[in-house]
């Protein structure tokens, strides 16, 4: 079965995304990503189609990167390296067997903001780290009451780095650093109150209130409608090369610290995580 579900209604302009890894609560490892770039490419090159929905299949919308694979890679990279420190295999088989274990598409978060054709976020349950990131990057967002959001990264021991460049554009500076700080879950009615959802509602409503948007948008000029988006997002795309060269190192230094693996396992042994600081 594939990771996305890719459903086309040309007659109406739009498509559905539906990311399908329920049992992983649509976690982003497997072939999710590489699936969901060529839907994406789809629907940017498709004339009959003007406007994407995103939503999740099962409880929840994303439960971000698989904490898990991540966790299987880090083992198995160690178990490499040990193997290579008793003289077990060379260091050219060292970096082909570590390239093998490299997740087969990196992960990208501006993926929706990126496309010209608009997209709606269908949040039908939680959305936390990069699961909220896919959130916070699309156009339009719409949740049912049982569904959260948060960035929990800090709590991993990785930098919501993507969150910390963009929620403060999205709501206010305080409420946005509270969340980005503490990790707290961000429950869908207090998404609403703060502004980065703009509607909650019953979770049988969800997708048809999200096709009626996408429709009553389709029935707008195509060109027109791609040109609003593009001059709405001039300034993020404006900066996106000076927030990338500030963002680059911050975020490589973390991601290579002892605190990011022990964040994985930690999450994976379900205790609480020993923190080095380092």
């Amino acid at each position: 079965m594939p990771d996305l579900l890719y459903e086309k209604h040309p007659d109406e302009h739009y498509a559905i995304l539906t990311l399908n890894r329920p049992d992983r609560l649509n976690a982003i490892g497997g072939a999710l990503m590489g699936e969901l770039l060529l839907a994406l490419t789809d629907l940017a090159e498709d004339d009959d189609l003007r406007v994407g929905i995103v939503t999740g299949a099962g409880r929840a919308f994303s439960a971000g990167a698989d904490m898990r694979e991540g966790a299987e890679r880090d083992a198995a990279l160690g178990a490499l390296r040990e193997r290579r420190e008793r003289g077990e295999i060379t260091e050219e088989a060292l970096e082909r067997e570590s390239a093998g274990l490299q997740a087969p598409t990196p992960v990208q978060f501006d993926v929706f903001s990126s496309n010209p054709k608009p997209i709606i976020g269908a949040i039908n349950g939680l959305a936390v780290g990069g699961g909220m990131h896919w959130a916070m990057d699309c156009d339009i967002r719409l949740a049912c009451p049982e569904a959260y959001l948060g960035l929990p990264e800090p709590k991993r021991g990785i930098a919501a780095s993507y969150g910390s460049l963009y929620l403060g554009r999205l709501i206010p500076y305080g409420e946005a650093m509270y969340y980005l700080l503490t990790g707290d879950r961000i429950p869908a009615e207090e998404a609403h109150r703060i502004g980065l959802v703009h509607e909650v509602v019953a979770p049988e409503r969800l997708l048809p209130r999200a096709v009626e948007i996408a429709v009553a948008i389709a029935e707008n000029a195509p060109l027109a409608v791609r040109a609003t988006k593009q001059l709405a997002l001039f300034q993020r795309q404006h900066d996106a090369d000076a927030i990338a060269q500030f963002s680059a190192p911050i975020s490589r230094e973390v991601m290579a610290s002892e605190d990011v693996l022990e964040g994985r396992r930690a999450f994976v042994e379900k205790r609480p995580p020993v923190w080095q600081g380092r």
